[in-house]
Parts: C-alpha cells; sequence; structure tokens
C-alpha cells in the first residue's frame, strides 16, 4: 500500500475508422499512431470504452489518406511510410524505409494505453536493463482480450514503457520501430486470439466468459525492471510468484516459442541474479528510474522465499527442464534454507522478527510478515507457515529428482515437524477455526480469516472431519455477519482487525482500513481490514472443492465468475479510488487499478469443471 496513482488527464473521445465484432481502431492524423484501440477476444463487440490515446505530435509533412475497406496510409512526400491494414480480427502495420531523409529515420508507429482505463501490458521476454519486448509477443488488454503480435524481421522488437505517478495520464507505451536502410521494409501483424486453458465445459459457456477473457489477467510484465509484478507499472513482489507460477503451470502456448513459464523463468532469474521484490530487504532501497514502494522493513517477509522455492519448482516440474534446474539448484536451495532458518525456538514453526504483540502496530517501516501487510501478522503466522510447508514439500521434490538425497529427506523431516505443530499452534479453541498468528507474548490474534484457512486445508495441514468443522464454522460466520457479494470475491476477515493490529499511518478509516476505534469497527471492510477483493479468495474455493463441498465452492465462485465477466477487480470508481478493494456495498477502496493477484482465484475453474455439474 502506500503508492496511490494520481488523476489522469482528460482525454477527447474519437470516432473509430475501423470497427467489428473483435477489434476498434481509430488512426491519428498528424503522426502515425493509434488514437483508439480496443478489443474484444471473444467478439462480442464489447468496444465501447477506448483506453488509447495520443499524446500531441505533429510529424512534418506527413499526410493520412484513408484507402477504404480498412486500409489506411501514412505518406511523405508522395512516398508512403506507414501502410496500414485492418481485417475483423487483425491489424497489420508495414513501414518503408524513406530512403534519404535528412530528418533522420520514419517515427516508429505507436500506442499508448491510459492506466485509468485499462492497464494493458506486452507478455514476452526482455532482456535485463533493455526496455525491448522481443516478437514475438502478446498484447493482452484486461477484461477486454488479447492480440499476438508478429513481425517479418527475424530478431524484432518493440519498445515498451510503462509509468504512474506522474502529473500526465499513467500510461503504457508500445512503439513499433519504423525500417531503416538496413531493413527497408518491415511488417507487424496483430491477431486478436483466445489464451486460455482448453478445459471440457468451458468453450460457449457464458459462465467462463469472463475465464476464457481473464485468465491471462495474472501476467504483467513491468518493462523498467522486466519481470512480472502487480501490473506493468507496478512493483515486482517476492511474495506472489508462486501464484504466476501455478497459473503458467496449465496455460497454452502464447505464440510460436513462448509460454507463460516462460515469463517466470525469466522472472526468477532476475531474482536468483539478485534482483529484489517488494517483500524483501533492500527492495527499491537503491535508486532506478522504476517508481516503486519500498520495503524498508529490517527484515524479509516470511512468506517471501517460499513463494519463490514454489514457483521455482512449479517451474521445474511444468516446463521439464531440467537443465535450467541443475543450473540453479544451488540458488534455489539458498532460498529454501533461508526460508527455514527462522524456526528460531525448533517447534517446527517459522518465526518472523516482529513480535506481532497487540499494540506493536506495523508501521511503513516495519511491515508485517506476509502479503497483508497493513495487519499485525507476526511471530508465528498461521498463512506464512501454510505456505512455508507447501514450499518444503515443493522442494523436497525436486531435491530428490536432481538426486540431492540428504536436502529431500531433511526438508521433508521438517515439513513433517510443521505440520504436526501447525493445528495445536494455531488452532483457536474459542472459535474453532484457525487464527491468523501467535504473537511473541504466546496470544492467538484471531479475526476470522477467510484465506489462513482455506490454505491450512488446501494445502493439507488440516484433513478430513477436523477440516469440515472449521469450513462449517467459517460459513456459519461468513453468513451470521452477513456477507453475500461473492461476486466482489471474498473479505480477508469476517470481523474487524482492532486497532491494535493494524497498520499505524495516520490515514483516514476509508482509505486503507486504519482504525481510530480501538474495535476496529470504523476501518472495517475496507481495504485489508474485511475489504472484499479477488485477492487470496482461491485457497477458500480450492479448500471447499478439496472436501467435496461442490455447493458451497459454488456459492461463492460463481457470482465471482460473473463478477470476471462485468470486469468487476480493475478499474477506478467516481472516488479516484479502484475496484482491487471494495467494501461491501461494492464501493473502491484500492489504489493499484490493476492488482493481479484478484486474479489467482481463475485457477478454481479447473475444479469447477472436475466437480461436474
Amino acid at each position: 500500500m502506500g503508492c496511490a496513482l494520481l488523476s489522469a488527464a482528460s482525454l477527447h473521445a474519437v470516432e473509430p475508422d475501423f470497427r467489428s465484432g473483435y477489434l476498434s481502431v481509430g488512426l491519428s492524423r498528424t503522426a502515425p499512431a493509434f488514437s483508439e484501440f480496443d478489443v474484444d477476444s471473444l467478439g462480442k463487440g464489447k468496444l465501447a470504452d477506448n483506453p488509447a490515446f495520443v499524446r500531441d505530435a505533429n510529424a512534418e509533412g506527413l499526410v493520412f489518406e484513408s484507402k477504404g475497406k480498412g486500409a489506411f496510409t501514412y505518406s511523405r512526400d508522395g512516398k508512403v511510410v506507414w501502410l496500414v491494414d485492418c481485417g475483423a480480427k487483425t491489424v497489420t502495420l508495414r513501414s518503408e524505409h524513406e530512403s534519404g531523409r535528412p530528418a533522420g529515420p520514419t517515427l516508429p508507429f505507436t500506442v499508448m494505453f491510459n492506466q485509468k482505463k485499462n492497464h494493458a501490458t506486452l507478455l514476452g521476454l526482455m532482456r535485463p536493463g533493455e526496455r525491448k519486448m522481443a516478437l514475438p509477443c502478446v498484447l493482452h488488454l484486461p477484461d477486454r482480450g488479447t492480440l499476438r503480435i508478429t513481425s517479418d524481421v527475424p530478431g524484432a522488437a518493440l519498445d515498451y514503457d510503462a509509468v504512474r505517478q506522474i502529473e500526465d495520464t499513467p500510461n503504457v507505451k508500445i512503439a513499433f520501430p519504423a525500417a531503416t536502410a538496413e531493413r527497408p521494409s518491415v511488417l507487424y501483424r496483430l491477431e486478436v486470439t483466445q489464451i486460455y486453458p482448453q478445459i471440457a465445459g468451458v468453450e460457449g459457456n457464458p459462465l467462463y466468459d469472463g475465464f476464457r477473457r481473464d485468465f491471462l489477467n495474472l501476467f504483467q510484465v513491468n518493462p523498467r525492471l522486466q519481470m512480472l509484478g502487480n501490473n506493468a507499472s507496478s512493483d515486482p513482489v517476492a511474495f506472489t510468484v508462486y501464484k504466476y507460477a501455478e497459473l503458467a503451470a496449465v496455460a497454452p502456448t502464447l505464440a510460436d516459442g513462448l509460454t507463460c513459464l516462460d515469463l517466470v523463468r525469466m522472472t526468477l532469474d532476475r531474482y536468483l541474479a539478485g534482483a529484489l521484490g517488494y517483500g524483501q530487504v533492500g527492495y527499491g532501497m537503491t535508486p532506478t528510474d522504476a517508481i516503486l514502494c519500498k520495503w524498508a522493513t529490517p527484515w524479509t517477509s516470511t512468506d517471501s522465499m517460499p513463494s519463490l522455492v514454489i514457483a521455482a519448482c512449479r517451474y521445474v516440474e511444468a516446463s521439464k527442464d531440467r537443465s535450467w534446474a541443475e543450473k540453479n539448484y544451488a540458488g534455489v536451495a539458498a532460498w529454501a534454507r533461508q526460508m527455514v532458518a527462522r524456526d528460531t525456538d525448533g517447534n517446527g514453526l517459522i518465526e518472523y522478527p516482529s513480535t506481532g504483540n497487540y499494540g506493536d502496530r506495523p508501521l511503513r517501516d516495519r511491515r508485517p510478515a506476509n502479503w497483508w501487510d497493513t495487519i499485525n501478522f507476526g511471530h508465528e503466522d498461521a498463512y506464512s507457515n501454510a505456505l512455508i510447508y507447501h514450499a518444503t514439500r515443493r522442494f523436497a521434490a525436486l531435491a530428490r529428482e536432481l538426486g540431492h538425497a540428504d536436502d529431500a529427506a531433511d526438508f521433508d523431516r521438517r515439513a513433517d515437524r510443521l505440520k504436526a505443530a501447525y493445528v495445536p499452534g494455531f488452532l483457536n479453541p474459542k472459535t474453532g477455526v484457525i487464527a491468523g498468528w501467535r504473537s511473541a507474548d504466546g496470544q492467538l490474534h484471531d479475526y476470522w480469516f477467510t484465506f489462513v484457512n482455506g490454505a491450512a486445508v488446501a494445502y493439507g495441514l488440516v484433513e478430513g472431519t477436523q477440516a469440515n468443522a472449521i469450513m462449517d464454522k467459517l460459513l456459519a460466520k461468513m453468513k451470521e455477519v452477513g456477507y453475500t457479494r461473492f461476486d466482489l470475491g471474498l473479505p480477508g476477515n469476517l470481523v474487524p482487525v482492532r486497532k491494535g493490529d493494524y497498520v499505524h499511518e495516520k490515514q483516514p478509516p476509508e482509505r486503507f482500513g486504519e482504525p481510530l476505534l480501538e474495535d476496529g469497527s470504523d476501518g472495517f471492510q475496507y481495504y485489508e481490514n474485511g475489504g472484499a477483493t479477488g485477492c487470496f479468495s482461491y485457497f477458500l474455493i480450492r479448500a471447499l472443492y478439496t472436501l467435496g463441498r461442490v455447493e458451497d465452492a459454488r456459492r461463492i465462485f460463481h457470482p465471482m465468475l460473473k463478477g470476471y465477466a462485468d470486469g468487476n477487480f480493475q478499474g477506478f470508481e467516481a472516488n479516484g479510488m479502484s475496484r482491487d478493494w471494495r467494501d461491501w456495498k461494492g464501493g473502491g477502496h484500492g489504489y493499484e487499478g490493476l492488482l493481479v493477484d484478484n486474479y489467482f482465484a481463475l485457477l478454481a475453474v479447473f475444479d469447477d469443471v472436475k466437480a461436474g455439474k
């Protein structure tokens, strides 16, 4: 939290020059650029709100002409320098070199997306330190659709940038380089496509429209850091990398020679080479041209290392890339050892240095133990320990596969010890559910956390009758407190987080949920203090499917699927705050605009379809 976007500049509506059920395209009259660019991969004509815009630009001597039937040219001195050809599902851009022009090469063809309207991204491979996206790649507009981009020039790349927190419009900018003397003609082809796992029962079923259109929403490449992040202009976050890997493992091919697993590998390679993400000590403390939310906390969050370990193991398992695994085993093992080194008292559970004691509130320079960085998770954190348990099992399997028998045995023993300690350490006898954390003073802090209990069951730390009893109590509590807006996702907690267990930043309660009242009620339903979100809802849904409670799972998940189809999880409300967090009436209380964690729950479609009618 704490890195909000500034308001966008006013934009002028432009009539499209070409429209089909899949595409809406407008072209600038003064420069080679799209003034309108929208897509609906499902071909249903959902093209009403143009996210593209053009900065004031005037390419001297450039003449725009419509040639009919979707063809347009930009010419100078009677010579065509850019040819645009639009079809029902395709746009082609052809650049012809202007030989002998003293002013230099032809201008690139550009498109800029207003992030207040859509968090467009390019998905493909980037070299460290270069804002160049290799082709082929994918242009994805969350909640709208996807285009595959290719070129007839081997080794071609697009210029790619994204920036937030500026006085002008927060934006994503893509430039198609023009032809040169060395390459006198260059063609780019953008083709509308649908990229989602082909699961029996999904195709043609409107329940899964959001799944088909939004499956790639979890993936956003930050061009200034060349790795996956919260969105294209936001932070890479160490403790979310495992989510990318889990979806990438079941994703279809993006383009020839390019998969989502390649994006995960690119990101892991950056971390292995020393790049940091939010959640790790030192992140954002070194000057860079990327706008980052600093992690000034003196400790790495407890969920960062297990996330990276799970991602690496899942990548190897899904890609069968044994050479990468062997090359990077030492680095992944170092993450795993760092992860388990914090069992400082030898009880099998991993501890975080922050006490988690009531009144020892989180601060900007002293964040809590996990992703929920405004809630006082500290000392022994139930969510992080669930993730660590899963990571130890995954790493033990990887070590065994690669012939590191001693590591495999060591981490299996650690997993056994953690599992044995988990329920005795975290089950609250007063409520019958798993508490959020046990603080250093021995107290349990229980706010009826949906994701904590979901993760405990989904990862096998609580099973059978006991797991069902916990789900019974959690669902009964949800009914008691009156939460029904499943189209908005789930609250992380079902009762208010008290003042002494919530962040102290002196913000109004409705901003980020920070209460002024001791009981926390004035901050409840805002942001992480009980706000509705798709983030982390996967765990409870997955737990219910795992237990065979299909009706309970679908009561939550099917309205969420409609919410995905309706675009409920990204964009901004009239109050200037975003839809990635909502109050229980639907009011926006987020700041990212697009927070990719919201789309991890799409993985539950596999469970839903498997469960049958």
